[in-house]
């Protein structure tokens, strides 16, 4: 028997305390759950606190999303599923089940018959590729690229020379304590005319977003360190 269970995509913010770029309507919807599956329990209840001053937080039931470990994970949520409760999954950052590990509950409430309600919110892939003046039409998300000094720069060319052969937008993170050594890797290792979106602290005060090309950032970089970036690229 299908569940009837609702479960509800909740976004977070993507920048600290920007709670005014949340829809109100999310806020309906959290009135709406019983469970809460979150990738931090303490950000995550700071953060609906922030959306609904009035939430008792002890009402709720409140479920970690292991990463390591997806069988506890799926477990704890298929037996909120068979309860038939309503079930709200709230990523760390932007919007669940996009590069989130989110995703495999999401799976798991269709393979169970569940309705699912993707709620808008903050994404900072799309909103980088909205800012980058690049193609939206054609993009891939790759995540981040390799640690390995030889294996990233391979796979700089690569995704460059897709970017070109397919006219399509390649976009990636790092760690942001790393971003300003993969900036520098980009730079080294791309083709000056090939360009870059730097997006860094989007939706803060402090935003920055700029594109330009590898050969044109050469000449004045910004400091990216510890500052949350989406990298946009794209190649003729």
């Amino acid at each position: 028997m299908p569940s009837n269970s609702i479960i509800y995509l909740i976004p977070s913010v993507v920048a600290e305390n920007a709670t005014e770029t949340i829809p109100a309507y999310v806020q309906e919807a959290v009135k709406q759950c019983q469970v809460f599956f979150v990738e931090n329990e303490r950000t995550a209840r700071r953060y609906l606190k922030s959306i609904w001053k009035e939430i008792v937080i002890d009402n709720y039931t409140w479920v970690l999303i292991d990463k390591t470990n997806n069988v506890a994970t799926l477990t704890a949520f298929n037996s909120h599923l068979k309860e038939n409760k309503n079930i709200g999954i709230i990523s760390e950052a932007g919007c669940p089940g996009v590069a989130d590990p989110g995703q495999v509950l999401t799976e798991a409430a269709h393979a169970a018959g569940a309705t699912i309600k993707p709620l808008v919110g903050p994404s900072s892939i799309l909103l980088a590729l909205m800012a980058s003046g690049m193609n939206g039409q054609q993009f891939q998300f790759v995540g981040y690229l390799p640690i390995d000094t030889a294996q990233r720069s391979k796979t700089i060319k690569e995704l460059e020379a897709e970017s070109a052969k397919k006219n399509c937008t390649q976009i990636f993170i790092e760690t942001p304590y790393r971003n300003n050594q993969l900036l520098e890797t980009l730079i080294k290792t791309g083709k000056p005319t090939t360009k870059l979106c730097v997006a860094a602290d989007i939706t803060a005060n402090t935003e920055f977003i700029q594109t330009k090309t590898l050969g044109q950032w050469k000449s004045k970089l910004p400091d990216l360190h510890k500052r949350p970036t989406i990298f946009c690229l794209h190649a003729t």
